[in-house]
Formats: structure tokens, C-alpha cells, sequence
């Protein structure tokens, strides 16, 4: 499983000109999901996730996890599929997106995937799976971070 994730300072998302997911300061998560991902990649990255330390504390340095740096509100998760992140140009320049679970598995591993993170005391938006989504992000820093949970990088 691998997630881009940026601190944001707001981010939404839009389908058919509707807004279905906006947040405000915290963290935009764009989800990959592979064939060989099971519900215990889901639980690293969202351990994860609850752990970043990707905010400014009091003296400006990146030491806070959202928790910490939203101590007195909710902190804020727009994760958005994207399978878009397992396509492989390794061996031309369109890409083959072999590697990237079908639909139907991938569907219930996002499902869990935003469950657990709700359990985790996030605030969580998302967009419609499969759709044409719009996003906006307005990356704060900007600050972006790679996870995979095989930890290839």
C-alpha cells in the first residue's frame, strides 16, 4: 500500500461539480492499493499516519504529529483512492498498472482503511471511489512525504 501525503492547509475534492470531501489544516492522503495488500498494511499506514511529525511546533521545526499540533480540535485526513500510484513506466512511457488491486478488492481495503483512521481520532473525508474526482490541495511548505508499507522507500 503506498500514500502521498501532504500537510495541507485546506484540500477538497469534487465530483460532477459537487464538493463530497473538504477539510482544513491537516493532511491530504492519496492511497494506492496493490494486489498484494491485505488489512495489516492498512493498520502500518494509518500507525503511521497518527505518528507523522510533519507540523511545526512553537519554534518552526517539523516535530508535532497532528495530534499534538491540533490539540484542541479533531485533526483532519482527506484520503483520496488513487490507483494511479502503483502504474510502473519502468518499461516504456505508458504506464501498465498491472500491480494495482482490481476495483472490487481495492474498494474494501479503502473502506478499512478510513475506518481505521476514524478510529485512530481522525476527522476523515474521502472521495467516490472510481470517479472522476477534482482535488484541491493547497500543500502547506510545502511538505509532502512518501509511505509504502512494503517500505520500498
Amino acid at each position: 500500500m503506498r500514500a502521498v501525503v501532504q500537510r495541507v492547509l485546506s484540500s477538497k475534492v469534487t465530483v460532477d461539480g459537487n464538493v463530497c470531501g473538504c477539510i482544513g489544516p491537516g493532511m491530504t492522503v492519496l492511497l494506492g492499493i496493490s494486489k498484494e495488500d491485505t488489512e495489516k498494511d492498512a493498520d502500518y499506514l494509518v500507525k503511521k499516519l497518527a505518528g507523522l511529525r510533519i507540523f511545526d511546533d512553537a519554534q518552526g521545526v517539523m516535530n508535532l504529529n497532528a495530534f499534538d499540533a491540533f490539540p484542541n480540535k479533531q485533526p483532519e485526513i482527506l484520503a483520496i483512492s488513487q490507483f494511479t500510484l502503483y502504474g510502473d513506466v519502468r518499461k516504456g512511457n505508458r504506464p501498465s498498472y498491472i500491480m494495482a488491486e482490481i476495483p472490487e478488492k481495492a474498494r474494501l481495503l479503502y473502506a478499512y482503511f478510513t475506518q481505521k483512521l476514524q478510529e485512530a481520532g481522525f476527522r476523515v473525508e474521502t472521495g467516490i471511489f472510481q470517479a472522476d474526482m477534482q482535488v484541491e490541495i493547497q500543500n502547506n511548505g510545502p511538505v509532502t512525504i512518501l509511505l509504502d508499507s512494503f517500505k520500498t522507500f
